[in-house]
């Protein structure tokens, strides 16, 4: 058996005691750590929790040498385990079917997702969610236009955009960050976003969601990551409120509803 088991948002703590259970009892566990991580803990202290040894995976282990964890899960219970829910934010479905072919059975654990997290946070309306985006860092001239043809796309069908933010080993892409870059795409393909909405933390104990311009995201503190960015369309008036209330939005931009 091979059960994919998501672990939650921030920390330890926040898997489901269903996947607890089944990590304690499997006789392998893998943790792949290269798409998101869990900032509030380590591997010493989910090992603590898991009472089991952790096999840390690289995406090369599991996209192109997926073997091993396809071996333990033939020879008993191995469980596979990401930050987040594991088939949202990251999918690894084509670990799943290697296991179908292999006629190994599958099952999934799902736990919180940032995917749902940033609309309890920010109070924008979940369904009126577009097509997310990932924006990477540059590397040289290297610095691709269609996170912002999302956006623009998104903005034009009143759509909201979940923008997520790059990784690269222990770089985090922090708020700041994105918005500069954001910015000078933007200018290239003449886009107007008049509206950000950032969030760091999401599933720790101090959160935090600011909501403005980029010039007032460029400038507000958000401390450590993991951060993550919202492109909301046109708001709803309660959408609108919630931000204002939550989220320091200044009542006087009625320009952005």
């Amino acid at each position: 058996m091979l059960t994919f088991i998501g672990l939650g948002l921030y920390d330890e703590n926040d898997i489901s005691l269903k996947g607890l259970s089944v990590i304690r009892s499997a006789d392998v566990v893998f943790l792949e750590y290269y798409t998101s991580k869990l900032m509030g803990t380590d591997i010493s202290s989910m090992e603590k929790l898991y009472h089991k040894p952790i096999r840390l995976l690289s995406r090369e282990d599991v996209e192109q040498h997926p073997d091993p964890i396809l071996d333990a899960a033939e020879a008993g219970s191995a469980v596979f385990l990401t930050a987040g829910d594991t088939m949202v934010s990251t999918t690894h479905s084509d670990l799943r079917i290697r296991a179908a072919e292999r006629n190994i059975p599958t099952r999934i654990i799902h736990a919180a997702s940032i995917a749902s997290a940033v609309f309890g946070l920010s109070g924008l309306q979940n369904y009126r969610s577009g097509k997310s985006c990932s924006l990477p860092f540059p590397s040289g001239r290297w610095m691709p236009t269609t996170p912002v043809e999302v956006i623009a796309g998104n903005l034009k069908q009143n759509l909201h955009t979940i923008v997520y933010l790059d990784i690269q080993n222990e770089r985090y892409m922090h708020i700041h960050e994105a918005i500069t870059i954001i910015e000078e795409i933007s200018g290239r393909l003449k886009v107007h976003i008049p509206l950000f909405v950032g969030i760091a933390r999401a599933g720790s104990d101090d959160p935090v969601i600011f909501a403005g311009s980029g010039e007032d995201l460029r400038s507000h503190d958000f401390g450590s990551p993991l951060h993550i960015l919202v492109v909301p369309a046109e708001l709803h008036l309660m959408e609108r409120e919630y931000l204002e209330r939550f989220a320091g939005l200044k009542p006087s931009d009625h320009h952005l509803a």
